[in-house]
């Protein structure tokens, strides 16, 4: 969440940086927090002047005891004293928590050099590879996949509806194998701590990272139990360290874990909802660091070169996107969208998000560190990417590297982990 310190003492600043989202809501509510934040001040500042009137009083009256009198005057005062801080206590709760509720409800500032407007102003900073050229028309992931034998939509559908994809054999040790490579590659190589997390998280993660309450209706939840499904490994990874306090020499801390993500909105009906581009439930690998807020905008570049790196040793062809301040994440300042190109459907399809929160989520989920030691503990800042989501790049795979038979080539890389080489119908 934003540091009410900020807004407070630069509201116009905080409301600039919120309009270039293009939410004309946000000032709004920038407004209504100053006000309610007001209100408790004063609320604050009743009750001490009172609390004081209590402890003057409550010594009359153990004066007039001492002299043998009877203090009913004073203790009838101290009884509507009494009452008033009690009064002003149960307003005050109530004011923090609107006060709470609000800053929940606002996103992060984007980052003085994020561009703005919206997706239309989205910039590509950089492209790899070359994009693939064919002697023949390539095929789409679904129709590649059904004659391959290694995608079954409609039973999937069967099973629990549509969103949900089913991989069987070696369309299942294709993914399975992927998996393998890309945690490998981040431990082995991009020194990444490998973590398996839960699936099912409590409301308190789901609001360290920005999930809820903004995403609650987007979200699967275990209504029983009171448990969300997480919809990325952010989500569990990020919350590792909550109300812990970390030393300066611990950071930068580096994590990365698989997981399914469960995502109940998965796109807009009708759109790029066929075959593997939107689906409600898949597989990612996912990066996560805690960085010192010095480093952080030199982190986000590391961690992007890294999910790059996937997709350089698969030979696939991709972009980096800048996105604009309208197009941002909920809880990101600063984001690189990698866009991967599957010419079967002739489109870029994101793959991954990487993204620097500064100490938005840090506050949120109470994560601090100590500067130096001894020092008064400051917010972390986070940073997560994708490195990187499934099943969008078993699309490219397949689709980049199929033949005119209806055979996939599979690159190197994979053979180690996969025991076969291609894929043939």
């Amino acid at each position: 969440m934003l540091d009410l310190k900020l807004i407070r003492s630069d509201p116009e600043g905080t409301k600039a940086a919120l309009a270039r989202r293009g939410d004309p809501s946000h000032p709004a509510a920038v407004d209504r927090l100053l006000s309610r934040d007001e209100l408790r001040r004063k609320l604050i500042a009743e009750g001490q002047e009172l609390k004081a009137l209590r402890n003057q009083v409550s010594r009359r009256i153990g004066e007039r005891k001492k002299r043998g009198e009877e203090p009913a005057e004073e203790i009838l005062e101290m009884r509507r004293v009494g009452d008033r801080i009690a009064e002003l206590d149960h307003l005050l709760a109530g004011v923090e928590e609107e006060i709470r509720q609000e800053l929940l409800r606002l996103p992060n500032l984007p980052l003085p050099e994020v561009p703005p407007g919206g997706e239309e102003s989205n910039r590509v900073v950089r492209e790899w590879g070359e994009l693939p050229r064919f002697s023949f028309a390539p095929k789409p992931h679904w129709e590649l996949g059904e004659k391959l034998g290694i995608l079954d939509l409609p039973r999937g559908a069967k099973i629990s509806g549509s969103g949900f994809p089913l991989l069987k054999g070696r369309g299942a040790r294709l993914q399975r194998g992927l998996i393998d490579f890309m945690l490998d590659l981040h431990t082995c190589e991009h020194g990444y701590l490998e973590l398996r997390v839960p699936y099912l998280v409590t409301p308190e993660t789901m609001t360290g990272t920005g999930q809820l309450p903004k995403f609650a209706e987007e979200s699967y939840v275990v209504e029983r139990d009171e448990l969300w499904l997480i919809p990325t490994a952010e989500v569990p990874v990020t919350n590792l360290h909550r109300d812990e306090i970390l030393e300066a020499h611990e950071l930068p801390l580096r994590y990365t874990a698989y997981s399914p993500c469960f995502r109940r909105e998965a796109g807009a009906a009708g759109k790029d909802t066929r075959g593997l581009l939107r689906v409600h439930q898949f597989d990612k690998v996912e990066l996560v660091r805690f960085e010192a807020p010095e480093r952080s905008r030199q982190a986000l570049e590391e961690l992007t070169r890294e999910a790059e790196t996937v997709l350089q040793r698969l030979g696939l062809a991709y972009r980096v996107v800048l996105l604009a301040a309208g197009d941002l994440g909920f809880s990101s300042a600063m984001t690189y969208d990698l866009e991967v190109w599957a010419p079967g459907v002739g489109k870029w399809l994101e793959v991954s998000s990487c993204s620097v929160f500064t100490d938005y989520q840090a506050r949120r989920a109470n994560l601090r560190y100590r500067p130096q030691p001894g020092a008064r503990p400051e917010f972390l800042h986070t940073l997560n990417g994708s490195g990187v989501a499934l099943p969008r790049l078993v699309v490219a795979l397949l689709e980049t590297y199929q033949e005119e038979g209806g055979g996939v080539a599979l690159p190197e890389v994979l053979h180690p982990y996969l025991g076969f080489h291609r894929l043939d119908p």
